[in-house]
């Protein structure tokens, strides 16, 4: 395997990470707010409506935007497929236990993760972390190549270079994409050939004792 060693990852820098709330229950936004807060996220605004939300959103260009489906004037759905549309931020969806059959369609309209109400402080981390990890991946391979056909073959082998990484080193997810972004940057390589490198060399059995972490 390529011979780079993996650095340390750190926890994401939460202080750093600036997030939009929208949700029409003013309790729920409050408890939502509180709990970002209290993990050291920065609230920087709140809306009742996606309507409001899409314009604070262009505005202050946050790191993150959290949308509830059910909302006046312009509900979630149409919200995020705006935000992510105009490539502005990572979007999580809030859905009620009766809305799972609307996870497609926010995955459609660009939401990176959702949150399943009630929800807790312990659900709530992961899916920022996945949303703001999905989202760098997604912007990283929409810079490599700029055809979409060409990018969604990418992202299918890097995928499965991620999951051959997690399989035999024991990685996470986002570890696993930074261990190949940065070999292929170090290597002046595609991302898509270090995947296949990776691919070809697991399959092989010919693996690199496992880079440090």
């Amino acid at each position: 395997m390529v011979g780079v060693g993996l650095v340390a990852e750190t926890q994401t820098d939460a202080e750093r990470r600036r997030v939009l709330i929208a949700e029409d229950e003013a309790l729920i936004r409050l408890d939502l707010a509180e709990m970002l807060v209290e993990e050291g996220y920065e609230v920087v605004g709140e809306a009742g409506d996606g309507e409001t939300a899409v314009r604070l959103a262009e505005e202050l260009k946050p790191d993150l935007v959290i949308l509830d489906i059910k909302m006046p004037i312009m509900d979630g759905l149409a919200a995020a497929e705006r935000i992510a549309g105009a490539r502005i931020a990572p979007v999580i969806i809030l859905t009620a236990f009766s809305q799972r059959d609307l996870v497609e369609r926010a995955r459609a309209a660009g939401a990176m993760a959702y949150l399943v109400k009630p929800f807790q402080k312990s659900d709530l981390v992961p899916a920022v972390e996945i949303a703001l990890s999905r989202y760098s991946e997604l912007a990283a391979l929409e810079a490599e190549v700029a055809g979409l056909t060409d990018r969604l073959e990418i992202r299918k082998t890097v995928e499965r270079a991620k999951g051959a990484l997690m399989t035999t080193y024991g990685m996470t997810e986002p570890q696993a994409f930074k261990w190949i972004q940065r070999t292929a940057m170090d290597h002046r390589m595609t991302m898509k050939e270090v995947a296949e490198r990776i691919l070809a060399e697991t399959a092989g059995g010919d693996v690199a004792e496992q880079p440090a972490s």
